[in-house]
């Protein structure tokens, strides 16, 4: 694979979902769950989500169980939770692994084109935020810690540096 946009993943009601249906966007592809101390960053996500994404953007939502178990909902209470809590409008896929054996493709792939602090392929914890251009590549890796607001500057600078593939 040689593109974020190269795998298939599934939405939490189970559709399956080609990611190339986003070739042509900037996405944000986030490892998120519910009951973990950055939770509250679905708001800034969501704030992302509506300022760009008539431009051509996306936030790309990953629920993952694997750090502290802050994930431990099904994809109903996901959802719900989502929506209830955040008014999330932005995809929410699957459950899914991010490190270990188990991660999925998607993640490996992340993992290897933008390594995290000191070299480090493994997510260290929800809320790793990877920033993909257009083409499906790789462009940053940003902290469990960095707050979405923060990552907006980039997402302007990407979304203009490019025009839509047709």
């Amino acid at each position: 694979m040689t593109s974020a946009y190269d795998f298939h993943i599934h939405t939490l009601l189970g559709q399956a979902v080609d990611l190339k249906d986003y070739a042509g966007q900037v996405t944000l592809v986030v490892n998120v769950a519910s009951q973990c101390g950055f939770t509250p960053q679905y708001a800034g996500l969501q704030a992302l989500h509506d300022q760009f994404h008539a431009r051509g953007f996306s936030v790309l939502a990953f629920p993952c169980n694997q750090f502290g178990a802050q994930e431990p909902g099904n994809a109903e209470e996901i959802a719900q939770f989502c929506e209830r809590q955040y008014g999330v409008t932005f995809p929410v896929f699957e459950k899914i692994d991010v490190n270990g054996a188990k991660a999925h493709p998607l993640y490996q792939f992340l993992v290897k084109q933008k390594r995290g602090v000191l070299g480090t392929e493994a997510i260290k914890w929800n809320f790793t935020k990877f920033l993909i251009d257009r083409h499906g590549q790789v462009l940053k890796r940003y902290a469990p810690t960095t707050k979405p607001e923060a990552i907006a500057k980039d997402v302007a600078s990407t979304l203009d540096s490019a025009a839509p593939q047709l």
